[in-house]
């Protein structure tokens, strides 16, 4: 099965090095499922009746879905590619996914949004650090 992402890595016209594609487009798509399920997430705890208790967990969602989206742009620009940008970036998306998951766990067990955005930030926490070590 394609991908629109795998479909676009393999247009473009210049040599990506030795970059691993596969991890490329899976880290890149779990970039921009994380930053939906963080949107939606979030969106979700402001309709919630004890909004209040959620404060910390809307933020932590919106500053993961920033980043995500961020993050996503960034890995699909190659022209003029600047390796340390890149590390930076799925670092700090690597560290906003691991600590916006564990926020939503937190409320997992009351909230099927903060589940399902848990699991989606812990995935791309995984996809993030794996292109990180593959980039050396």
């Amino acid at each position: 099965m394609t991908s629109t992402v795998k479909d676009m890595l393999a247009t473009y016209p210049a040599d990506l090095g030795d970059v691993d594609r596969d991890k490329l487009t899976r880290c890149i798509e779990e970039c921009i499922a994380c930053a939906q399920a963080c949107t939606a997430c979030a969106d979700a705890c402001l309709s919630e009746g004890m909004v209040g208790d959620l404060t910390k967990c809307i933020r932590t969602d919106m500053d993961c879905a920033d980043i995500c989206t961020t993050t996503a742009s960034v890995l699909s620009r190659h022209t003029g590619y600047d390796a340390n940008i890149t590390r930076a970036m799925l670092q700090a998306c690597a560290t906003a996914c691991k600590a916006c998951g564990d926020e939503c766990e937190s409320h997992a067990d009351m909230h099927e949004h903060c589940r399902i955005c848990a699991e989606a930030c812990r995935s791309c926490e995984t996809a993030c650090n794996e292109l990180l070590q593959a980039l050396g």
